[in-house]
């Protein structure tokens, strides 16, 4: 199947980032990473819906080891832009104390969501807490936030695809691209 470069949708110009290919060979590198520093026993992943699944989804996939996930939802984005207020739909809906947990979030950028959401974990007492992420944007960062792993670090470019979205749009996209108009 050939790559896509550019797509228009409805007026949006989408021009390619990081094709899946190379998203796929990452996320492998980054499963065995993971599974090398957490070694033996269950890892409690949790996922930020809704941009994190697709990553989460395949992360897990690729990870070697005992794994459980379950999800959360947060949303701090209208638009292209963050609104800086942090919302959480529901609490975690599991038990995390003394569990070795894994955040999986689509995105990094301002540091506000991944603040807020690892200030809930600790506060449940965790026996401990890594972040792992497939976009960082540490130029947009408001909060310095520990990110564990990363898949992609990117320039400050509003991105679609792999999950990620515009206004419910896009997620399906298997390639990472840069929205324009």
């Amino acid at each position: 199947m050939s790559q896509i470069d550019f797509m228009n949708i409805n007026g949006d110009e989408l021009n390619l980032l990081i094709d899946k290919e190379t998203i796929r060979s990452r996320i492998d590198e980054l499963a065995k990473q993971i599974r090398k520093d957490h070694g033996d026993g269950t890892l409690s992943v949790l996922c930020v819906l809704n941009g994190a699944f697709v990553f989460a989804a395949d992360l897990i996939r690729a990870y070697e080891g005992p794994c459980e996930i379950t999800f959360v939802k947060l949303s701090s984005y209208q638009g292209t832009e963050s609104t800086g207020t942090v919302k959480m739909a529901e609490k975690i809906p599991c038990n995390i104390t003394g569990k070795d947990v894994l955040i999986v979030e689509d995105i990094v950028d301002t540091g506000l969501t991944m603040d807020y959401l690892l200030k809930i974990v600790k506060a449940q007492n965790p026996r401990s807490v890594k972040v792992a992420t497939c976009f960082d944007k540490p130029s947009r960062r408001k909060i310095n936030v520990p990110v564990d792993y990363v898949a992609f670090e990117i320039e400050d470019k509003f991105i679609v695809g792999y999950g990620l979205d515009y206004d419910g749009l896009y997620r399906n996209l298997p390639s990472i691209y840069t929205k324009n108009g």
